[in-house]
């Protein structure tokens, strides 16, 4: 299974990566060809026979099968998806996907189109999934339930790639969940259809969750230990501020907050413990590994079966198959067969940074907890016991901190200490939850185990943020591409094959991996680091530019962006952490400030800014660029400007931009948009 998965794996990326290098009828055709010419070899000759050439059908056509099925996965192949449609459309009917989760400004649901509304007023049935934005005005959309019909007023919106440098690609992301368009809607443009139409296993499940969510929020009465019960007992992480999520991150624990194998694997592991002395009977191993099922998959029912979830229990649930046997199994050979499984169900989970993390984690775990252990011998329980979690904390760490490093862009130093407090508590937790969930329909008891959760909650919350406090608890703003992070997983796998095999060609492997890796980092300073650059960010309704030289930044922006940490976090950040960034300052020391307008003399080229309509441009001065914020450049100045090029930020209207766009191309004006092509950069 090991090799099954694994060509399979690289058929999926190879499918990813180089999407139109195999035509589709080849992509279909070709593995199934392979496949009954392996059957062939097989009955005429045998697998003794020809065991190399028939290793080489077989594992090719498990390539190509992989290739062919993300092909099949892709909504875009399909002929009646939305993006086909080639008429402006002015309503869609559509079917709600998901819970409504709450925004700042709108709720925002997924949903399943089923019909648009052409121009010319006929309806045509479609394919393909969107993103609806709901403003928080519109009653109906707190109330919208899994599987009821919409209509909405508008046309959806192809979802744009990264406006700024090192943005995150929420295009791509979402690509990967088969959801391609977006669509804001205002007050009274959506319209309640219909009900529920069919309600099947997953709108229970939705429900069920619901439910669940009810009586957390009824029996905690905190409202930040009801966000972190839900997240930790549901996986419903909605209600989590920032602040519970910095401190959880700093200490090493976030993943506690977002139910996954560690969650699945306690489940597990208390079954086993419970039915412990039953499954010594050789028949009742069955018995055990059945209950088990059918507890792992109820606790995904009650959680709405979301991906990370049906992801750990299915990885267990293989796991808890593979026990009722009496023969060995091997741990690794399990693994790969629940990854393929669940990869055949849905090839773009090996995008899914969860589905990496978690196999990783459990990788490292199986294959580096036992070696780690054996080092030290203890013989006091407790110190036993702190050791294991120890060595388990150690095994996954090592098995996920280069994918943390390239995801995250930082590492937590204290995560050995919070995680001795971390992993039991939230165990007590976990079961503490459950147990709530059982005996709520009990008034009083559930009033007793709702005060102990919630206690339980403050106690872990006070340690994770005790664990934030500390000096040089969380090492950020690391950057690190992908290359880099297959150069430290070949390090790794290095030194792991060195204590091994006692071979010191595997030191000699690390030690040449370690200097490639020394190199990539050294050319990442000289032509980031070391870079200078002026850069108009894209960030819609706002201004933000900024200088950097040498590793410094000079920020230039509005006062609604230099208070929102959100905003520059998503936007801005990522372009300084590939600049190495170290400090950034709003007070700009190569600044003249001429009747209302700012110039900028940089590297031997003046940056003028105008953001208000007080302004006078001076005649006959040379301008190279020209910088535009809310609508500040006025028709009456045009006459007297003198510039090469001119960048309309994010803060101007769309409008205005389009109306000056043609004014300034009559007098052979350079316009740029930030608006309209992503952030300009100098």
């Amino acid at each position: 299974m090991l090799r099954i998965a694994g060509f399979f794996i690289g058929g999926i990326l190879f499918s990813i990566y180089q999407p139109d290098c195999i035509s589709p009828n080849v992509a279909v055709v070709l593995p199934i060809t392979l496949a009954l010419v392996y059957f062939i070899i097989y009955f005429i000759e045998g697998i003794k026979t020809l065991p190399v050439l028939l290793g080489f059908i077989g594992l090719s056509a498990i390539f190509l099968f992989g290739y062919a099925r993300l092909y099949l996965q892709n909504d875009l192949r399909k002929k009646d998806h939305i993006s086909k449609i080639v008429e402006p459309i002015n309503a869609y009917e559509a079917v709600v996907r998901s819970i409504p989760q709450e925004k700042e400004k709108s709720w925002k649901v997924e949903a399943e189109l089923v019909m648009v509304k052409s121009d010319t007023g006929q309806w045509l049935p479609v394919t393909g999934n969107l993103l609806l934005y709901i403003s928080k005005d519109e009653p109906l959309a707190s109330v919208l339930k899994y599987g009821d019909q919409i209509l909405v007023k508008g046309c959806p919106q192809e979802l744009k790639p990264p406006a700024n440098p090192g943005e995150f690609d929420f295009k791509r992301f979402l690509s990967f969940k088969n959801i391609f368009y977006q669509h804001f809607a205002r007050k009274s443009e959506v319209q309640f259809v219909a009900p529920v139409q069919r309600k099947g296993f997953i709108y229970y499940s939705h429900q069920a969750r619901a439910w669940s969510l009810s009586k957390l929020s009824k029996y905690i009465s905190g409202r930040s230990e009801q966000a972190v019960a839900s997240a930790l007992v549901l996986g419903v992480t909605d209600a989590i501020d920032d602040d519970i999520i910095n401190a959880y991150a700093a200490s090493g624990a976030l993943h506690v907050l977002a139910v996954s194998g560690m969650h699945v694997g306690i489940i597990y592991a208390i079954i086993l413990y419970l039915f412990k002395p039953v499954e010594k009977i050789k028949r009742n191993k069955w018995l055990v590994a059945i209950v088990s099922l059918l507890l792992m998959w109820s606790f995904a029912f009650v959680t709405g079966l979301s991906p990370s979830v049906l992801r750990a229990v299915a990885m267990f649930s293989f796991i808890a198959l593979a026990r009722p046997f009496s023969i060995r199994t091997n741990i690794y050979n399990t693994l790969a067969a629940s990854a393929f499984v669940l990869l055949l169900y849905n090839p773009y989970l090996i995008m899914s940074v969860g589905f990496q993390l978690s196999y990783l984690a459990v990788a490292g775990i199986v294959y580096l907890q036992r070696p780690i252990y054996s080092v030290w011998s203890i013989q006091n329980r407790v110190g036993d016991w702190i050791w294991q979690i120890t060595c388990v904390s150690i095994a996954a760490q090592l098995g996920t901190f280069a994918l943390g490093l390239l995801y995250f862009h930082q590492f937590p130093t204290y995560f050995l200490i919070s995680n001795l407090f971390v992993i039991p508590l939230s165990t007590f937790v976990l079961v503490a939850g459950i147990l709530l969930l059982a005996v709520s329909f009990i008034s009083p008891v559930a009033n007793v185990v709702g005060v102990v959760l919630e206690w339980l909650i403050k106690l872990l919350n006070g340690i994770v943020f005790k664990t934030e406090s500390l000096p040089l608890s969380l090492i950020n703003n690391i950057h690190l591409t992908v290359f880099q992070c297959w150069l430290l997983f070949g390090i790794l796998i290095g030194l792991i094959l060195l204590i091994e095999y006692k071979n010191i060609r595997w030191l000699y492997f690390s030690f040449l991996v370690t200097i490639i890796f020394s190199i990539t980092q050294w050319n990442h300073f000289y032509e980031n680091v070391k870079a200078q650059q002026f850069i108009s960010y894209s960030i819609n309704q706002h201004q933000a530019a900024e200088f950097i030289v040498n590793g410094y930044s000079y920020f230039l922006c509005d006062s609604s962006i230099s208070a929102d940490a959100e905003r520059i976090r998503f936007h801005i950040q990522p372009n300084r952490l590939i600049h190495g960034i170290a400090n950034t300052s709003e007070g700009i020391p190569f600044v003249k400030r001429i009747n209302g307008v700012s110039y900028f003399v940089w590297n031997g080229k003046t940056i003028a800014w105008i953001s208000t309509k007080n302004y006078q441009v001076p005649i006959n001065f040379k301008i190279d660029f020209l910088l535009v914020s809310h609508n500040g450049l006025s028709r009456k100045s045009l006459e007297q400007l003198s510039t090469a090029k001119v960048i309309f930020d994010g803060s101007n209207t769309i409008r205005y931009v389009q109306a000056m766009d043609q004014l300034l191309k009559q007098q052979s004006i350079d316009v740029y948009s930030t608006q309209k092509n992503g952030a300009f950069i100098l």
